[in-house]
């Protein structure tokens, strides 16, 4: 007889210690590294930030959203490791009108320059890419986000590559 897996999808809405707090908003789930993946992750996420106040339409959800597409499209494009899924985790807190979204890889070797990095190595795989068709993905996450970074993965070979969005 065999068990089922753990899940690998998790909802939560949190409450703080506080007696009347706002609820913390969690969606996570881990996703095929592949542009189907992403393209999944970036729907769910659409759907979830609508049925948590922010609307189909709304300049937060539009941005949002674009920034989980461009962060799961470098998870599949820069992080792909064969048999290997990306972990996309969505958090907003709704009294500081902010979401974080953090997307976990695999592959460690393929880093993005930091945004305080300017003068990081030319063949960064991350790096703008002049006249060619990709590689402005993170151009425009930091443009749409109020911060973004990226940690090696605690738990694991890989990187996490995480935003911030603030509406104002």
């Amino acid at each position: 007889m065999s068990t089922n897996p753990p899940s690998i999808v998790r909802t939560t809405q949190l409450s703080s210690p506080a007696a009347h707090s706002e609820p913390v908003h969690l969606f996570e789930m881990r996703f095929t590294s592949s542009p189907r993946g992403a393209r999944l992750a970036r729907r769910l996420c659409a759907v979830r930030l609508d049925a948590w106040g922010i609307p189909y339409g709304s300049r937060a959800h539009d941005e949002i959203t674009l920034i989980v597409a461009e962060l799961t499209a470098n998870a599949v494009r820069h992080g792909h490791v064969p048999g290997r899924d990306f972990h996309f985790r969505l958090h907003v807190t709704p009294g500081s009108r902010t979401a974080r979204i953090e997307v976990t890889d695999t592959r460690a070797e393929r880093r993005p320059r930091r945004p305080d990095d300017p003068h990081g190595p030319a063949a960064d795989p991350f790096e703008a890419a002049g006249d060619e068709e990709g590689g402005r993905g993170l151009v425009l996450v930091s443009h749409l986000a109020t911060c973004w970074d990226w940690h090696p993965r605690p738990d694991g070979p890989g990187k996490t590559v995480w935003a911030e969005y603030t509406a104002l």
